[in-house]
């Protein structure tokens, strides 16, 4: 059979007060198209399906529709979605029964009955183009702390350990359902060990990246591990079939170098037969000017000059996004006016500016956190620049752990 993995779409992003709607609107066309074309038999998505817990209308709207298009145009095809940390888990459960009478099995967050774990709503059956049950799906969603069950203190990271228990349990009740010759694929929104973050657009979770999960985490008997939260595509371990999709499209200007991607999965009987990525058509692309680094102002003018002319038939949201970085000596008040100038009848969009200034030794000064305004600077910079104000060390591992466990509370009180 063949599944078609993604995920983290971040729908209702915005970048610098930017829409992506237009964005999303044709990568989800062109995921419609791309699953009818290569005969996919399950479309998996491993969460942040919203860029916030509280979406707005025209993001829920873009999800519902997409579900609406994919049922009437592919009427045989499995749909299982798990929900993320950026997801709200009540959102995304809450059209559960709608959802259920289409055949599309969405799990926003961990369900739980009288019991325990609720193991019948997190494995999922997928069908071949026969109609016959091919695979079976661990459909596990982000883990939050309170999803996790009590550990030993002599257990060693209780965290990690917590979330190992959790997976093993899934999996183990997935290979008592699964018949021979039927696939066990995991699905998971987690950070794992030996995987690369891009700091700027993916929030740390589980208590902070120190809690990054091991690749054993998936048995060997696992045929495929399709993961999200990653915005890099990527592999896990080295191992083929643990997977990052990555995101479909760039969600920071540092990620503008990234390969954007679907991954499509041939499984054969119990065992993956290949992996093969499908790149995503980029509609808006990132320009840096300079290209590395910053350049002088009267320099910066003259690259913003030399880029290509508006066309006027190219619609808004197709235009280059620009990120311009200029070296000054001191501050500039007419620096935004010149370049502003410098770009009439460009195509490009100037999205971030950012002044460099220069030591007295004419190297460039630190443009480090201190340099970012707030909207770039995660809360951890935060943290630590009020820590340094009244302390002279810096704050410690276990201080920090304690720091990325409260805001991971607090995130989750939000949605």
């Amino acid at each position: 059979m063949r599944l078609l993995h993604t995920s983290d779409w971040h729908l209702g992003h915005t970048l610098y007060d930017v829409s992506r709607e237009a964005e999303h609107g044709a990568f989800l066309e062109w995921l419609l198209d791309t699953l009818e074309a290569q005969a996919v038999d399950a479309l998996l998505v491993a969460g942040d399906i919203f860029d916030t817990s509280n979406p707005s209308a025209e993001a829920q709207a873009a999800w519902y529709q997409f579900i609406a298009k994919a049922r009437r145009r592919l009427p045989r095809l499995d749909v299982v979605v798990i929900g993320g940390n950026h997801d709200s888990a009540a959102r995304l459960d809450a059209p559960d029964p709608l959802f259920a009478a289409l055949g599309v099995k969405v799990v926003g967050g961990l369900p739980r009955g009288e019991g325990g774990v609720d193991l019948a709503r997190l494995l999922v059956p997928v069908h071949d183009a026969k109609g016959h049950v091919a695979a079976w799906v661990a459909a596990v969603p982000y883990l939050r702390p309170a999803d996790l069950p009590p550990m030993r203190e002599d257990v060693g990271d209780r965290l990690v350990e917590g979330v190992r228990a959790v997976y093993a349990e899934v999996l183990e009740a997935a290979r008592h359902r699964r018949q021979p010759g039927q696939a066990l694929v995991a699905m998971g929104h987690c950070y794992m060990t030996g995987s690369e973050l891009s700091e700027l657009s993916e929030r740390k979770i589980l208590g902070g990246n120190q809690h990054a999960l091991p690749v054993d985490l998936f048995p060997e008997d696992v045929a495929y591990a399709a993961l999200g939260h990653l915005h890099k595509a990527q592999r896990v371990g080295g191992r083929e079939g643990v997977r990052y999709s990555g995101s479909p499209l760039p969600l920071s200007l540092s990620e503008a170098g990234y390969r954007h991607q679907v991954l499509l999965v041939d499984l054969k009987g119990e065992v993956l037969e290949r992996v093969e990525s499908v790149p995503v058509p980029r509609r808006a692309e990132m320009v840096r000017v300079p290209a590395r680094d910053a350049a002088v102002l009267d320099d910066v003018l003259a690259l913003l000059e030399a880029l290509p002319a508006l066309d006027e038939a190219t619609p808004e949201w197709r235009r280059p996004y620009l990120e311009v970085c200029v070296s000054l000596p001191r501050p500039e008040p007419s620096l935004r006016q010149k370049v502003e100038k410098a770009l009439e009848g460009r195509a490009a969009r100037l999205v971030k500016l950012t002044p460099a200034y220069t030591g007295t030794g004419g190297a460039l000064a630190e443009t480090g956190p201190a340099m970012l305004s707030l909207r770039e600077r995660t809360p951890e910079d935060v943290f630590r620049a009020r820590y340094a104000r009244d302390y002279e060390e810096p704050p410690s591992e276990v201080l920090l752990e304690s720091f990325h466990t409260l805001l991971t509370q607090v995130q989750e009180d939000a949605s």
